[in-house]
C-alpha cells in the first residue's frame, strides 16, 4: 500500500533528524525514540483507527520511526566494548519502558 510507504518515508526522516537533534542533548537518542514510538503506537492502537490510518501511522510512520535494529546494534556495541553494566541497563530499560509506555499510551485513551 502506498500509504505505508509514505508513512515510512516520513517516519524515517523524523527519526533521522530527531535522533541527530536529541544526540546533542540526550545520551540515548534511540532509547527516547523507541519509547516515544511505543507510547504513540499504544495510543493509536487504543483509538482503533481506520485501516488506512493504521497502515499510514502505525505500520508506516511508527514502524520506520522506531528501530529495533539500531537498538540491537547499539546493545552489541556496548557488549563488545565490555561496558557490561551500561549494556544491561540499556537493554533492560529499553524493553521495560517500551512496554510500560505502550501500555500508558493505550490506557490514556
Amino acid at each position: 500500500m502506498i500509504v505505508i510507504g509514505i508513512g515510512g518515508f516520513l517516519g524515517a526522516l523524523t527519526r533521522f533528524y530527531l535522533g541527530k537533534w536529541i544526540a546533542h542533548t540526550y545520551l540515548w537518542a534511540t532509547f527516547f525514540i523507541n519509547i516515544s514510538g511505543s507510547f504513540a503506537l499504544g495510543f493509536l492502537f487504543a483509538l482503533q483507527p481506520s485501516d488506512w490510518l493504521w497502515h499510514f501511522i502505525g505500520i508506516g510512520f511508527l514502524g520506520a520511526y522506531t528501530t529495533f535494529s539500531t537498538f540491537g546494534f547499539e546493545s552489541l556495541q556496548l557488549l563488545e566494548q565490555t561496558k557490561w553494566k551500561q549494556a544491561i541497563v540499556y537493554i533492560c530499560t529499553t524493553v521495560l519502558f517500551g512496554l510500560l509506555f505502550a501500555a500508558l499510551g493505550f490506557l490514556l485513551v
